[in-house]
């Protein structure tokens, strides 16, 4: 499936020197732009990268060795307040002269912002084509001049995070390898069994003993932890509601595997290369499935009600996840773990 991509290309025999980055809504999204544009300053550390985007997603940006400037932009979800607030920033656009925009939102919002800017080239994001965020990100990055984008999934950070501290104050047992469990969903549709993970963690600990398991969730999810962590006693280490953004995201890095349905926490994982099996229900695995070869998704679109995007399941039963059990699932988790993925 070839991507819509509208665009003005850099004409240059070089690339633009200087190119401003939108990209705004969810965690998920930001994250998903980041190994892409990572490979851009990768191949052509001389770009400058500018990005512009929600205050509320912009702590991992803003952490990791990657954009030379972060401009954050407050108003939360409130899309009157956040123009108001974008227009104001507009002498520093200027100011700053880009060569190109880079427009991984493509909204009305954004859309206006990249023509204000006046640049003598820009791109705008593939909204519709069902194929996945990522390899839209990547092939709106490539039409842009003549780059050939990869994923660059290794992410330096400026500074200490103190997840260390978090780890141990919370029961980590010194040596044990991680696994992040992640039962985020945020509809019941999309919700495997809690009862499910525990016997997989269980399953996974006869074959690999000196496992912990690592609960990254909202405060929000707090009664799945607390039962999670219950089940599994000192072999579930629970930062439910402790761990920020950035130290999730070094979490996530430091981990061997992670079991998630589709969230955020999801993203952080693939697009730091870690094996990663997504639990999709509800949820079009055509846009959001995580990528890679160290990636996988179980999903629905096999059912004649599957990607239904409702928030409860019209059955009752959830039966587009419940059918795969946690045997299943530990097997295909074995598989990407594995020396030869």
């Amino acid at each position: 499936m070839k991507a819509i991509v509208r665009s003005k290309p850099w004409k240059g025999k070089n690339p633009p020197e200087k190119i401003l980055v939108m990209r705004f809504q969810a965690l998920g999204d930001t994250i998903i732009t980041l190994p892409y544009l990572q490979s851009i300053k990768q191949q052509y550390p001389e770009v400058t990268l500018h990005l512009f985007t929600r205050k509320e997603v912009d702590p991992i940006p803003q952490s990791i060795l990657l954009f030379d400037k972060i401009i954050s932009l407050g108003g939360k979800r409130n899309a009157r307040l956040q123009f108001f607030l974008a227009l104001l920033k507009l002498p520093l656009f200027w100011s700053s002269r880009y060569d190109a925009v880079l427009d991984l939102q493509n909204h009305r919002f954004s859309r206006i912002i990249r023509k204000l800017v006046w640049t003598k080239a820009w791109v705008e994001f593939d909204r519709e084509s069902p194929i996945s965020a990522g390899e839209r990100t990547r092939k709106t990055i490539e039409a842009l001049w003549r780059w050939r984008i990869s994923m660059s999934t290794h992410f330096k950070f400026k500074s200490a995070t103190g997840m260390d501290t978090l780890l141990y104050k919370n029961g980590y047992i010194p040596g044990s390898d991680l696994v992040v469990l992640n039962p985020a969903g945020y509809c019941s549709s999309r919700n495997w069994p809690l009862s499910s993970y525990v016997e997989f963690a269980r399953l996974w600990l006869k074959g690999k003993p000196n496992t912990q398991f690592v609960l990254l969730l909202l405060q929000t999810h707090l009664e799945k932890s607390l039962y999670i962590q219950r089940e599994l006693g000192d072999r579930c280490i629970n930062l439910t509601g402790l761990a920020n953004q950035v130290e999730a995201f070094k979490i996530i890095q430091m981990s061997k595997f992670v079991l998630s349905e589709d969230s955020g926490l999801m993203h952080m994982a693939w697009v730091q290369g870690i094996p990663t099996l997504a639990l999709f229900s509800s949820s079009r695995k055509d846009w959001s499935a995580p990528q890679g070869e160290w990636s996988y998704c179980f999903d629905s679109s096999d059912l004649e009600c599957g990607a239904c995007g409702l928030e409860e399941c019209k059955f009752q039963d959830n039966r587009c996840l419940t059918r795969y059990t946690p045997g299943f699932v530990l097997d295909k988790a074995l598989q990407l773990t594995s020396p030869s993925v």
